[in-house]
């Protein structure tokens, strides 16, 4: 098998299971858990809690009727996007691919959330105390640190061209 496959292998593999866990876990909230009724895994630390998110980023952006279909369509011209970029990846750019292959799977579960249901399912909840996060999903989670995976992996790439430059 050749490398260019195995690359594109591992990149469909980790954005399917990351759709298969984000959309599991929400069915599970959805069935499990009561509207905006914490309940407590960690006591004081982190909860389950539904919520639907009409908005985008933890609840922002919560305004207008055109406001879904706007972010239903940013969102398809991003996976286009993360698409093309990772067919531009090279082989030995697993770091960067891994990051995309996240946040893909990422903005497809919450895509599928707000063609399905008009909002996205969130359910994870952590705090300090009294201080309270925004409620995420594993989506955003996927999101997250694939774009962390990225940043870093386009750090790294910078320092070498550098070091290759100033020699």
């Amino acid at each position: 098998m050749s490398v260019r496959r195995r690359a594109w292998i591992v990149f469909a593999t980790v954005l399917v299971v990351t759709l298969v866990l984000d959309q599991g876990s929400k069915a599970w909230a959805r069935g499990a858990l009561e509207l905006h009724r914490p309940e407590p895994v960690i006591e004081h630390v982190w909860d389950w809690e539904l919520a639907y998110n009409p908005g985008a980023a933890f609840s922002t952006l919560t305004g207008g009727p055109a406001l879904p279909i706007l972010l239903v369509v940013f969102a398809g011209v991003a996976l286009i996007g993360i698409g093309v970029v990772a067919a531009r990846t090279r082989p030995e750019e697993r770091v960067k691919r891994l990051g995309l292959a996240l946040i893909a799977g990422g903005a497809l579960g919450n895509l599928i959330d707000r063609i399905r249901d008009g909002v996205v399912t969130d359910f994870i909840r952590w705090r300090w105390h009294e201080h309270k996060w925004p409620i995420f999903n594993v989506a955003d989670a996927a999101l997250l640190v694939g774009v962390i995976l990225v940043a870093v992996a386009g750090f790294s790439a910078s320092q070498e061209r550098r070091g290759i430059v100033s020699s």
